[in-house]
């Protein structure tokens, strides 16, 4: 049974998605305020946190970034209906998803599901099960194992940012508009395009030399993004460190 820990000052709330989340299968802790969660995720691990923005004494901004810190642990925020400034640090400090404010209980758990799903369980490294890698350059990502690499070096992505290059690596070479990435990548028919921004932003932080001058990911304007496949000559010295 997967573990859902749940941070929100209001109890109404906490209740609600508390009970929604126990029909759905999951099993469910609260926490009313950040230091405690962090405390709880601390000991306890769990497979989840559903986190409210707003608490009380460390905003949720403060306890995402304490919870990346301890590992990679799905997070999904809830956030005020247009606070789009307080949604887009949310993605920047590593928030998988995000759900505003007022919301459907049942969407919640849809998105619970999607974000543990898209988690999935990694393979043993170097096991049969491991299956194929997709291979760019210095890029490498394994699908099945949840694995990626640069140069050989293993890359810490959160699970939207892994299915964003998974995605970028299958289709090198082809512009992608954001409303198209949303629909592909994230499973939604509608939504806040800068979603897709901060994660294309962050992505670049982790596999390009120069993330103010992308060379691998690259804005085609009016379009959306493209996965440039470096020359053959740069590819030859790229991947000679590549995990294999």
């Amino acid at each position: 049974m997967k573990r859902v820990l749940v941070v929100d000052d209001d109890p109404t709330v906490s209740e609600v998605v508390a009970g929604y989340l126990h029909r759905a299968g999951f099993a469910v802790e609260v926490s009313a305020d950040g230091p405690a969660a962090v405390a709880r995720a601390a000991a306890h691990p769990p497979d989840l946190v559903v986190l409210d923005l707003m608490l009380p004494g460390m905003d949720g901004l403060e306890v995402c970034r304490r919870l990346r810190e301890q590992g990679p642990l799905p997070v999904i925020m809830l956030t005020a209906r247009g606070d789009e400034e307080d949604r887009i640090l949310g993605l920047e400090v590593g928030a998988d998803d995000y759900v505003t404010k007022p919301f459907s209980p049942r969407e919640l758990v849809l998105r619970v599901e999607s974000v543990l799903r898209r988690a999935g369980a990694p393979a043993a490294a170097g096991s049969a099960a491991a299956g194929p890698w997709l291979r760019v350059g210095a890029l490498a990502l394994n699908p099945a194992a949840r694995r990626a690499t640069r140069h050989g070096t293993e890359l810490a992505l959160t699970i939207r940012e892994f299915d964003l290059l998974e995605f970028f690596l299958r289709n090198p070479g082809r512009a992608t508009s954001r409303e198209d990435l949303m629909r592909r990548v994230w499973g939604w028919e509608f939504g806040d395009l800068s979603t897709v921004t901060v994660h294309v932003r962050r992505l670049r932080e982790k596999v390009e030399d120069d993330p103010a001058r992308p060379r691998l990911i690259s804005t085609v304007w009016g379009v959306g993004y493209r996965l440039d496949a470096p020359s053959p000559q740069e590819n030859d010295e790229d991947g000679a460190g590549d995990a294999r």
